[in-house]
Formats: C-alpha cells, sequence, structure tokens
C-alpha cells in the first residue's frame, strides 16, 4: 500500500508559520473590554490625585437623586462648594453645585465627562483661579486652561453658555493681586471674543478705596467668602443667569 507523504516544513519556517496562524485566530476573537481609562497625570492634567473621592461622592449623590437637564451648573473651587444658598438666592433658579475645594480651572477641565457634560446645563458657572496662582501657577497659563475648559465643555455642547466669575481678591493672598489682575485681565480678553462666553468681575467690587480686599467680606480664615460676600456676587451674577 502506498504511503501518504505530507509536506514537512523545515524547522526555520515552521515556526513564523505557527506564530502567523496564532496571530489570524487572534483577530477573529472577540475583542476584550477595554480597560479603565488611565488616571490622570500629576500635575499636567489635575493639580491633585484625590478629586476621584469627590467624583464618586457626586455619582452617589447623582444616583440618589439625578439632577434635572437644563439646570444652571455651578462648578469649581471651595468658594463654590461653600455656596450651600444657591437655591434661595436664586429663586426660581434649577442650580446644581458641583463645586470640590481646592481644585483648579484644569480640574474641572479634566473631569468635565464627569461633572459637566451628563448634566446638559443651559449654563456652566465656573470659579477658579485663585488656587491655581497660588500653586504657583503664571496668568499666562490660566489664560489657556480657561481656554482649554472652554473647548472642552463645548465639544459635547457647541451651544452651551458659559460664566466665569473672575479670580477673587482676599487678604489672606493679597500678594497674588498683581497676579489675578493680570489674570482677570487675560480671560475676560478672551471671553470677549467667544461666543456665550461672559466674564463677571467680581474682583473690583471686592477691593476697597486704597485697593486691597475688603475684609468685611470674609470668614475668620480671610479666604472664604461670608454671608455678605456671597450677597455681593450673587448681585454681580444675578444678571448672567437670565
Amino acid at each position: 500500500m502506498a504511503l501518504s507523504h505530507r509536506p514537512r516544513w523545515p524547522l526555520p519556517l515552521a515556526v513564523p508559520l505557527v506564530l502567523l496562524l496564532a496571530a489570524c485566530a487572534g483577530l477573529a476573537s472577540p475583542v476584550p473590554p477595554s480597560a479603565s481609562p488611565a488616571p490622570p497625570r500629576i500635575p499636567e492634567q489635575v493639580s491633585r490625585a484625590d478629586w476621584e473621592q469627590d467624583m464618586r461622592r457626586f455619582a452617589e449623590q447623582d444616583a440618589q437623586s439625578p439632577p434635572p437637564a437644563g439646570a444652571v451648573l455651578f462648578i469649581g473651587s471651595s468658594s463654590i462648594r461653600f455656596w450651600d444658598t444657591l437655591a434661595e438666592d436664586f429663586p426660581g433658579v434649577t442650580a446644581i453645585n458641583r463645586g470640590f475645594g481646592g481644585s483648579e480651572i484644569r480640574d474641572s477641565t479634566w473631569y468635565a465627562d464627569r461633572i459637566v457634560v451628563p448634566y446638559r446645563p443651559r449654563l456652566i458657572v465656573l470659579y477658579a483661579g485663585d488656587n491655581d496662582l497660588d500653586s504657583g501657577r503664571a496668568p499666562a497659563q490660566l489664560r489657556l486652561d480657561f481656554l482649554a475648559f472652554v473647548e472642552r465643555v463645548r465639544r459635547d455642547m457647541p451651544h452651551v453658555r458659559i460664566a466665569y466669575i473672575a479670580s477673587k481678591p482676599s487678604p489672606l493672598r493679597a500678594h497674588l493681586l498683581d497676579a489675578q489682575r493680570q489674570a482677570n485681565a487675560l480671560i475676560r480678553d478672551e471671553a470677549a471674543r467667544l461666543r456665550g462666553v461672559d466674564f463677571v468681575d467680581v474682583y473690583t467690587p471686592m477691593l476697597d478705596a486704597a485697593g486691597q480686599p475688603r475684609e468685611e467680606l470674609f470668614i475668620a480664615d480671610r479666604l472664604h467668602l461670608n454671608r455678605q460676600g456671597y450677597e455681593l456676587w450673587r448681585d454681580t451674577l444675578a444678571p448672567y443667569l437670565q
């Protein structure tokens, strides 16, 4: 009986052939689920790593009580976080507070997909800036950070309105007054050329006749606003919430 003869590949050719067949088989296999996104780089993308705790807290709040679309979203640092009288100060305005204390402009930009875009607000009120300057960021960098925030939210919501509250002067950080003045001027000029973006000047009315921060607007730490300070912000911001 004749014996069948199977082709035998030389060993140097057989190994690459096996690898090639395995690779082709892999292409036909189901694609595994994508891995979790890498955490942000510190400090290039966010200022601190512990903002994740705040994001989880916001997610829990949203799960318990989903906020309505079309609200006014207040976002930014502790001056927003501690503004717990928004409903009282702006009656008839549905407001969402997503301030996280100590944050900078770039932090709100990085987490926009979690605490901005999902809410589909009609207006975003952003306050951040003095923490940025206090951490060593230059006024020119704040301008770029502001533009990056606008670009990020407009990518998903091209027509959303944005109101940026100027970096506030405070007695504790009076050494930053010149830097704040420069940063505010740069951002004000950018806002003026952008459609649907307003610059809300709280800096000027928070200075006394000598050009220094008004002590009576702050609590004992000389950094955060008291009720009188928030009333000033309320009156200055109210026309932009219409």
